[in-house]
């Protein structure tokens, strides 16, 4: 057993305590989800429907608003810089403030920035209602909901049985986006055939997300104090002149998986599905309707996928769970644009490429939790989620420009799988050596 394992085992030890008060080690292994852990699988659902909905249309809403491709991506772009500054003081301020206080916080900010985006056609007020609230363009997670809800779960599971309830978990969010990308399709389609003009048939999707903002505020309320680090935990955390953005003991691996994260979210926002749901439009004249089917079957796969990590995760360990199924997953994305006719595209991206592209994010997000002590975890999540949010913040600039020019259409697909290839590589040699306890 090498010196990682040994350290990392008195934090499974620790972690082991706080299940105590469930009842006995086979219990909490028999039903590892108590009321707490269904209740963040709702929100997780919610949230992830909300997202996808809003990520078909929301690159068709703000051009038909007026603003150019340019400008809508300069919006993408600061909205998720907003994310980034949000997320950042939420989560590493959450696991000593309160979880369920900075995940409510967290709605309110969804549902302000849905309501600002419906009532305003102002470039500048987009961007500063983008980016002082919480807005998904690509349909995936932003805010500090992933981060404190993985960091209350952990708390509230054995460690044995985390990367399987982190599997689910994201199935979860897969089939609710898929399933709001179809919703957000199918209606907006629906109200335009009954003569509505297609920006206030966007503008309806755009309000029920601040709708669905509201919702999570109810839900995160309910959550029981379960799901907060204990008093003696926090103990542990260390004075504010060690801290690090709310890390001490973890501090490091944190900072390397962070600079890895952000280097894969950099190369994945060239082809968030705002704008993947554009290019099939540009590319093949797909209407939004198709383009909600398209994506419902899509997220449906890569839902399904994720089902398959923590199986091979036992087999194989979970850093070369996370490269050998991401790396064939970004050559597909490669030849994705590469494809004649619609079906050919279709089949890459559906039943290929979404077929492995998600196994890596529950096995990723197990060994974050796994490798930090229980009192960080949700400023580590934070922190590696902030890292991801601002390297995809800064994608969707250079694919407005991009798109701006025809001839450039099909760049972002391969710019985007060159630098997760080259992610996948140094996560690999990065970490290999580096195990989460389960694995010593």
């Amino acid at each position: 057993m090498d010196n990682t394992c040994e350290v990392r085992s008195n934090c499974a030890a620790q972690a082991s305590i706080s299940f105590a008060f469930t009842g006995s080690c086979r219990r909490v292994s028999s039903t590892p989800l108590s009321r707490d852990g269904w209740l963040l699988f709702v929100t997780r659902f919610t949230r992830l429907f909300a997202y996808g909905s809003l990520s078909v249309i929301l690159v068709f809403y703000l051009i038909g608003l007026g603003l150019t491709s340019a400008q809508a991506g300069l919006v993408l772009t600061l909205t998720l810089v907003g994310d980034v500054v949000v997320s950042l003081y939420l989560t590493t301020r959450a696991d000593r403030i309160g979880r369920r206080r900075m995940l409510i916080a967290g709605s309110i900010l969804m549902a302000a920035a849905g309501l600002a985006f419906a009532c305003t056609s102002n470039l500048i007020f987009l961007i500063l209602a983008g980016t002082i609230g919480v807005i998904s363009p690509s349909g995936n997670e932003v805010g500090p909901f992933l981060s404190i809800e993985q960091a209350a779960l952990s708390h509230i599971i054995p460690a044995t049985a985390r990367t399987e309830v982190f599997a689910w978990y994201t199935m979860a969010g897969s089939l609710a986006t898929a399933l709001g990308a179809l919703f957000g399709g199918f209606v907006t389609q629906a109200l335009q055939h009954a003569s509505m003009t297609p920006v206030a048939s966007y503008r309806s999707i755009v309000i029920v997300y601040a709708i669905f903002g509201a919702v999570l505020a109810f839900l995160f309320a309910r959550l029981s104090a379960y799901v907060e680090v204990n008093p003696a935990d926090d103990s542990t955390v260390g004075t504010a002149t060690t801290r690090f953005f709310g890390l001490t003991h973890s501090r490091n691996i944190v900072l390397k998986l962070s600079s890895l994260f952000a280097l894969d979210s950099f190369g994945g926002g060239f082809v968030v599905q705002s704008f993947a749901a554009y290019w099939f439009y540009l590319r093949f004249g797909v209407e939004p309707r198709m383009l909600g089917a398209i994506f419902f079957w899509a997220n449906l796969f890569a839902g399904i996928s994720a089902l398959l990590a923590s199986r091979l995760a036992v087999r194989i360990g979970l850093v070369r769970t996370m490269v050998v199924t991401h790396l064939p997953s970004n050559i597909l994305l490669i030849l994705v644009p590469l494809m004649p006719t619609l079906s050919l595209a279709i089949l890459v991206l559906l039943l290929l490429r979404f077929s492995i592209s998600q196994m890596d994010v529950p096995t990723r997000q197990s060994y974050t939790m796994a490798v930090v002590p229980a009192e960080e975890r949700s400023a580590a999540g934070g922190f590696t989620g902030v890292a991801r949010t601002t390297g995809a913040a800064l994608s969707p600039l250079f694919v407005g420009f991009l798109f701006a020019k025809p001839s450039l259409i099909n760049a972002p697909f391969f710019i985007a799988g060159t630098l997760k290839i080259g992610y996948d590589l140094l996560l690999y040699y990065s970490f290999r050596k580096i195990r989460p306890p389960e694995e010593c």
